[in-house]
């Protein structure tokens, strides 16, 4: 009864870990930007995400230029060095270039429309089109400091934290200082519009 309790209860963590934010949600075309590019997505639903490359605020539209990326579980775009390709994503009303600034995440959820051709430096590119529904921005990915130790350093001057014999450095080690290492912050709960 006991281990049937703390399965369902690590399995209950593992869920909400992977939890896609309430406006990402939904049933959608198997399909990344490399595929919208050569027209065969057209009126297509999509959810796509990536790394915005630049803001272009228009009249009374804001459209996005993104650097595709592969989704996590939580419809998150993954940092890794994959490109899924270009695309551009439009979205009715002002998307402040400032808040939406290069390289923040963005998962867009709408209908592909099309393409467009433009350059990429020298090269025609042809973007796919995203009429968004959706423009969702992440959180930015922040590290945090985790302390550790290195059992093998040794300074008869250092006096603080404990060595491998108890507090302050009672025996041949006197004493371990903090190794810094950094790793990745956890995400904070999402927010989007």
């Amino acid at each position: 009864m006991r281990n049937a309790l703390l399965i369902a209860l690590l399995g209950a963590g593992l869920v909400s870990c992977a939890t896609v934010p309430k406006p990402l949600q939904g049933q959608f075309a198997a399909s990344s930007p490399a595929d919208g590019a050569r027209g065969s997505q057209t009126g297509q639903t999509v959810r796509w995400g990536g790394e915005i490359i630049k803001v272009d605020p228009k009249t009374d539209t804001t459209c996005f230029e993104i650097l595709g990326r592969p989704l996590g579980d939580s419809a998150r775009p993954l940092a890794r060095d994959a490109s899924e390709g270009r695309f551009l994503a439009c979205r009715t009303g002002f998307y402040d270039p400032e808040v939406f600034r290069r390289g923040r995440e963005v998962t867009v959820v709408g209908t592909v429309d099309g393409t467009q051709t433009g350059r990429v430096g020298e090269y025609d590119y042809v973007y796919p089109r995203v009429a968004a529904t959706t423009i969702y921005l992440w959180p930015e990915r922040t590290a945090r400091v985790v302390g550790a130790y290195d059992p093998f350093f040794y300074d008869p001057w250092y006096r603080g934290g404990w060595g491998p014999w108890g507090p302050y450095g009672y025996g041949p080690y006197w004493g371990v200082p903090p190794v810094v290492i950094v790793k990745p912050k956890p995400e904070p709960p999402p927010k989007g519009r």
